[in-house]
């Protein structure tokens, strides 16, 4: 059957400006070690199970409505030869903490690189955010960098890989993994690698957040995190109790009297992440206990993750938010392409992976209308983290049992290592 592509065309609202950094290309960066290890992995074998798809491609402006094409068997072909080439690709690895080596380079190095003099009390470290599901880790995370990088919904398990976010100032880097909520009953190979990856952040993590829901009764931190989870002996831990907002003071008090008593937390903090209250508190307790030493990164950028990975999440953002039940979970969002276009808006390719035909039928809707509305709306949100104007390309495709591929989750970027580029 040939493939499908529905195109439409809306016009732009105003959007508003947001704050996004990005990393400069500094051949330095290469040279010194300080950079996580990348490497070449092909998983071309684990993708050939695709099936057809139907996407949604924006006209260029001026255009109106929506109309129908369909793809040769040319094209078909040319795009599988794409997907092929594209398999093999570098990727950058978040298992392991980049290389403090760059403390010996010279000043002439320093400078190049916008570290300037080493401050001998200058603090940096990792820090593990790690908590059950839909208690706040994304919205707290956020918070404390001033600035939206994890998504949130209100549904659970939205987080699916480890966020790497930046949050630096003059005297001092804190590098937070924003990590998937910990669950012990583990239905797809996804879910079970997804624990390995919040294994690994708190193995790596100089220090340990762990949030609690303050609307939920007490737990003992074992079973917060379901065994999943081990927490290095004296490694600083940190509990704070999100949502302060929806108790009443007394109840704050009792239950930070409660985990005092029976965990072996350093500290318990109140905080409602939602409203930004506490959470200085918060970063003042974990530059406390970072340890001294020069920053991992660069303090203008505010995380190792390229664009294309924030796209897709934005993507799937949207699509936790307009659709319901089994669909959202059944979705990869994965960037084919990503175009820089001097002279035109910048292209994007985005292909969203479902498990069954049923789910494809339900993502796309009637007459396209339900994947036009996503896209849209996920457009909107990516010109605003982008600060410019996209042309954005959405397909559904069918990739059966995906989550329990360990090939193509691993492809996917739940091996602990994403696409660098």
């Amino acid at each position: 059957m040939k493939e499908l592509t529905l195109q439409y065309k809306i016009p732009l609202p105003p959007t508003t400006k947001l704050v996004h950094h990005k990393r400069r290309n500094l051949p330095q960066f290469q040279a010194a070690k300080w950079r996580n290890t990348r490497t070449s992995v092909n998983y071309s074998s684990a993708t050939a199970a695709t099936t057809s798809s139907l996407g949604v491609l924006e006209l260029e402006e001026g255009s109106s409505g929506y109309s129908m094409r369909s793809k040769d068997a040319g094209e078909e072909e040319e795009e599988e030869d794409d997907a092929e080439t594209s398999s093999s690709s570098t990727l950058l690895s978040l298992s392991v903490k980049p290389d403090r080596s760059m403390a010996m380079l010279d000043d002439y190095e320093m400078e190049e690189m916008d570290f300037g003099p080493i401050d001998p009390n200058h603090r940096s470290g990792y820090v593990a955010v790690v908590g059950r599901p839909n208690v706040g880790k994304s919205t707290l995370s956020n918070q404390m960098l001033g600035q939206k990088l994890s998504i949130v919904t209100d549904k659970p398990q939205t987080t699916r890989h480890r966020i790497l976010g930046i949050c630096s100032g003059t005297d001092y880097q804190m590098i937070l993994y924003d990590t998937p909520g910990v669950i012990e009953k583990k239905m797809h190979k996804l879910d079970s690698m997804m624990m390995k990856n919040v294994r690994s952040a708190t193995v790596n993590a100089d220090c340990v957040v762990i949030v609690v829901d303050a609307c939920r009764p007490p737990q003992k931190i074992e079973e917060v995190l379901e065994g999943v989870v081990e927490i290095k002996d004296k490694l600083p831990t940190l509990l704070v109790l999100n949502k302060r907002d929806l108790i009443k003071p007394g109840e704050i008090a009792k239950k930070i009297e409660w985990y005092e008593k029976f965990t072996e937390v350093d500290e318990v903090i109140p905080v409602s992440a939602k409203y930004g209250q506490g959470v200085d508190d918060i970063k003042d307790w974990i530059l406390s206990k970072l340890p001294h030493g020069p920053a991992y990164y660069p303090k203008d950028i505010t995380s190792e993750h390229p664009e294309r990975f924030f796209v897709a999440e934005i993507v799937r953002e949207k699509i936790f938010m307009q659709y319901r039940n089994e669909v959202p979970y059944a979705c990869q969002v994965n960037v084919v392409s990503y175009k820089t276009r001097p002279n035109a808006k910048d292209f994007i390719q985005v292909e969203i992976v479902v498990e069954k035909n049923s789910q494809k039928i339900i993502l796309i809707g009637k007459e396209g209308k339900a994947l036009k509305l996503l896209a849209t709306a996920a457009r909107l949100d990516i010109e605003d983290f982008l600060q410019k104007k996209v042309f954005l390309e959405i397909e559904v495709k069918v990739k059966e049992n995906w989550r329990q591929n360990e090939g193509l989750l691993k492809f996917y970027g739940y091996g602990g290592q994403i696409q660098a580029i």
